[in-house]
Parts: structure tokens; C-alpha cells; sequence
């Protein structure tokens, strides 16, 4: 069920999230990545798993398959975001190695 798939996706792009949060704070950059695309992100996916969590929605099974396009949005815009950030990390390493 692409609700299921839904639920269990936005987890996973948390978790990517705080990753890419910790290995941008490491490095050097003179853009703070955290604070302009990391951080907001973290914010959306929070946002979405507490309206999936609560009560509220918890018997909208049959509407939620309903907006099934609006779901499918968020995972790809959270992926592309998350793949962005993670081709952007590794850009600002190979940068950070050549300061230092």
C-alpha cells in the first residue's frame, strides 16, 4: 500500500536529514547548509510524521490512498533534496580539504 510505503519513507528522509546535519557541521563552508536547506527540511518531514501520527488522520486510510499524487510530491521533493544536499556535501568536503 503506497500509504504504508508513505509512512515508512518519511522516517527514512529524518534520519538521512540528521545525518547530513552532523556531516556539515563538520566541514568548513562558507554557506551554512544546515540553516538554509537541512533545518527546513527536518522541519517539513517533523511536520508531516506528527500529522500522520495523530489522531486526527488515523481512520483517513481510504482518503489518504485518495491523495496518493500530494503524497507522492513530498517523497520526491524530500529525495531530490536530500540527494542535492548529499551531491552539495561532498562538493563542500573536496572544497574544505583544499583550505585546509
Amino acid at each position: 500500500m503506497v500509504d504504508r510505503a508513505y509512512k515508512g519513507a518519511i522516517p527514512a528522509f529524518r534520519t538521512a536529514l540528521e545525518e547530513l546535519e552532523g556531516e556539515f557541521s563538520r566541514i568548513r563552508s562558507e554557506t551554512d547548509w544546515n540553516r538554509l536547506r537541512v533545518e527546513p527540511l527536518l522541519h517539513h518531514v517533523e511536520s508531516l510524521e506528527a500529522i500522520l501520527k495523530s489522531r486526527r488522520f488515523a481512520g483517513e486510510t481510504s482518503r489518504l490512498r485518495r491523495g496518493v499524487p500530494m503524497f507522492r510530491s513530498d517523497l520526491v521533493y524530500l529525495r531530490e533534496n536530500v540527494n542535492e544536499l548529499k551531491k552539495t556535501l561532498r562538493f563542500e568536503k573536496r572544497a574544505s580539504k583544499g583550505k585546509s
